[in-house]
Order: structure tokens, then C-alpha cells, then sequence
């Protein structure tokens, strides 16, 4: 590495860590312990771990299904599409709120058909866990298709010229193979 390279990535460094070492003294460490160990904090904290496990869920069940058909299937228009599901990733928090209220706001795109059905998404906890999974889902499909490419489909296509189906040589090749992907 080239020694200027250091200067820069000091200074990124120090873009990173200099506001949080802020943030950590303006804290009134007196109050710090009961301020976090109040019962508000907890519920708060309890149902930060929920939503947080749900979307997390959601990510995998939806996100693992994008990744494999992005990295693995010859899809048309596969390029405008990855761009779209990346989308998220570049666009300003403000907009992405827009975009959910729209869609599942009382008077949004599904929002409506989903208030007449007796669920209602705005402003509740299943909103939170949609919007986490909104911001998150496009970094797992990144990172896991990125595996699924570097992987490559060598053992894969052994597996299936020995005879395994399509949904064992997932199973069984597949997700073992990108598992390190999938977690990150």
C-alpha cells in the first residue's frame, strides 16, 4: 500500500469515530445506569429486538430467493433490475418513508386493500419491521449474490450430473457453499 493512502484513510477514520467519541461525552454518566435500566428503556429495547428479528427473517426469506435468481438464473433485464432492488441503498431516508407510506399508508397503493381487510400497517410495529427490512433487504441480496459469483457453480454442477435435483443441490451445495455470505 502506498504510504500517502494513510492520510485519507485517517481522515475517513476520523469522519467516522470523531462524532461518536462526541456523542459519548455528552452523556451524563450519573444518570446513565437507571437512565438505561428504566422500564421504558427496556420495552424499548425488547421491541427494537423484536422488529430487528423479524426483518432480519424477512430479509433471508425474501432477499436469499433475489440473490440466487440475480447470481444464477439468466434472467431478462437482470441489470435494470438489480439497479432497481439496490435502490433503496442510495436513496435519501425521506424518500424511502415516502415511498412505504405510499404503498402501505391508509390511503396507499396496498395500504387501502389492507385496512378493508382489517390490518392496519401505518404507524404501527409491523410498519417498523417493513421499513427495516426495506433498508436491509438490498444489502443482503448485494452481499450474498457477491458469494453465490465468487462461489462459483463448479460443485454445484457436479451435484447435479450425480443426479441431485435442483432444491437438494441448494440445500446441500448451495447454502453451505455461500453460508459465510449469507451470515455477514
Amino acid at each position: 500500500v502506498p504510504s500517502w493512502i494513510h492520510v485519507p484513510a485517517l481522515l475517513g477514520a476520523a469522519f467516522l469515530i470523531v462524532p461518536l467519541v462526541a456523542m459519548v461525552a455528552r452523556v451524563d454518566w450519573a444518570h446513565f445506569v437507571p437512565l438505561v435500566t428504566s422500564e421504558s428503556a427496556r420495552a424499548a429495547l425488547l421491541l427494537s429486538i423484536k422488529t430487528a428479528s423479524a426483518s432480519t427473517v424477512l430479509c433471508i426469506l425474501l432477499g436469499t430467493p433475489m440473490a440466487l435468481s440475480l447470481a444464477r438464473a439468466e434472467l431478462p433485464g437482470r441489470s435494470v433490475l438489480r439497479a432497481l432492488i439496490l435502490l433503496p441503498l442510495v436513496l435519501p431516508p425521506v424518500v424511502g418513508g415516502l415511498a412505504l407510506l405510499y404503498t402501505f399508508g391508509r390511503q396507499g397503493l396496498l395500504g387501502h386493500q389492507l385496512e378493508v381487510l382489517g390490518v392496519q400497517v401505518a404507524f404501527s410495529t409491523t410498519a417498523v419491521v417493513l421499513a427495516q427490512t426495506f433498508v436491509s433487504l438490498p444489502f443482503l441480496v448485494l452481499s450474498l449474490e457477491g458469494a453465490l459469483r465468487t462461489a462459483g457453480q463448479g460443485y454445484e454442477q457436479v451435484a447435479a450430473t450425480l443426479g441431485a435435483g435442483p432444491t437438494t443441490v441448494l440445500r446441500t451445495v448451495t447454502v453451505p457453499l455461500v453460508w459465510p455470505g449469507l451470515i455477514s
